[in-house]
């Protein structure tokens, strides 16, 4: 029996069982931990399957149960949402609400196609009860600070969907990240307003203050900025290169009311196992497009900087990218190829400062290389994709 499943088999003593729904005790949790007891449902859902884990990351995650509820609760049409979508409502039922990264993508795209108040996505992302959310977020939730909770939250986020979290502490700030590693297209942005009005709350939920970021950048262009600046009440800046959101580095270290030290060391050997296997499919070539994507901001990335991220010489991490039939400049291409795109079809940023943050040394070279991968310039590539009204 894997760590996995050890634990699982542990939380199910604390959840519905049988047709009666009749929850069962443990002795090794507080029974007035009923946020805890819901909590754990999601825990199932995730279970990590275990076949899961054992694949190279699979394009599939899980659907928040509650999501069409809170929808439903905001005034939308569920049925004529998921139509334009083009997504059954079987996606978001039990026992298992999943999908694709393209179609999660596409019902956030619905939504803010269909004309409704620009807040929606962030108060669906404010309104998420810990229930209703991951294991992942619930980790996060239960650990003893705000940081070690967003750790825990940056650690487990791939077993329940294709994301990244990166957290970059430097000069007095925390910086959030979020990359989904296998979208061809960028998030939408209402997408994006969840995501980070439901950190915010998780934050606020775990410390019991009412926290505020710091700052939040945002790739988009300048749109509905004062609804976002009322719900975050913080400094906001768009055409950024990245969607990040910004926490003081104090803040890191506030305390959260919500610790259960007895939950996490029910539910943290299990995921760390399923980490466990799910890395002995990573790739060399996946940790180097990370951590190109993380560096690769007004600068060309060397060889010998990225290679000293990962513990390598150069020369070793050549030899093996070539062993997997790959380059570190097939892999550079490959990045500031997908960030020359969403650069250029979600920010009014000219030629030349996207040339500049994706590290060319002049605006020729990247007109150059943008022909090459695309057969046009970058001016009449935006111009088309404006009009196509996609990435």
């Amino acid at each position: 029996m894997t760590g996995t499943e050890t634990s699982v088999r542990a939380l199910e003593t604390w959840l519905p069982g049988g047709d009666e729904g009749v929850a069962r005790s443990d002795a090794s949790l507080a029974r007035s931990d009923w946020q805890v007891r819901a909590s754990l449902s999601t825990f199932l859902l995730v279970k990590t399957d275990a076949r899961r884990a054992r694949a190279a990351m699979p394009d599939l995650l899980f659907f928040p149960p509650s999501l069409l509820e809170r929808f439903a609760g905001a005034g939308v049409d569920v049925d004529a949402l998921l139509r334009r979508a083009g997504l059954p409502r079987s996606r978001f039922e039990p026992p298992k609400p999943q999908g694709t990264t393209a179609e999660y993508f596409a019902l956030w795209r619905a939504v803010g196609e269909s004309g409704y108040a620009p807040d929606l996505g962030l108060r669906a992302g404010a309104s998420a009860l810990p229930h209703h959310q991951s294991v992942a977020t619930l980790a996060a939730l239960h650990s003893p600070t705000l940081g070690e909770g967003l750790r825990k939250l940056a650690r487990y986020k791939r077993l329940v969907c294709p994301e990244e979290i990166t957290i970059d502490v430097r000069r007095g700030e925390a910086r959030l990240r979020f990359e989904w590693l296998l979208a061809d297209d960028d998030p939408p942005p209402m997408l994006i307003d969840c995501i980070f009005a439901s950190i915010v709350n998780l934050a606020q939920r775990g410390t019991g203050q009412a926290l505020r970021p710091l700052r939040i950048e945002l790739t988009r262009a300048r749109a509905h900025e004062a609804v976002l600046r009322k719900h975050f009440g913080c400094d906001l800046r768009f055409d950024a290169p990245f969607d990040l959101l910004v926490f003081e580095e104090d803040a890191l270290a506030l305390p959260h009311a919500t610790h259960n030290a007895q939950l996490l060391a029910v539910i943290v050997p299990g995921l760390e196992s399923a980490l466990d296997e799910t890395n002995k499919q990573r790739t060399l070539a996946d940790d180097v497009r990370s951590e190109l994507g993380k560096t690769i901001c007004g600068e060309r990335p060397a060889v010998e900087k990225v290679a000293k991220s990962l513990g390598l010489s150069p020369r070793t991490l050549q030899r093996r990218l070539g062993e997997l039939g790959t380059t570190y400049q097939k892999l550079l291409d490959d990045v500031r190829h997908r960030s020359a795109r969403r650069l250029l079809a979600n920010t009014d940023l000219g030629a030349a400062e996207v040339a500049f943050l994706l590290g060319f040394e002049e605006l020729n070279s990247f007109t150059r290389a943008f022909a090459s991968w695309e057969g046009t310039t970058p001016v009449r590539w935006r111009a088309n994709a404006h009009e196509r009204n996609v990435p």
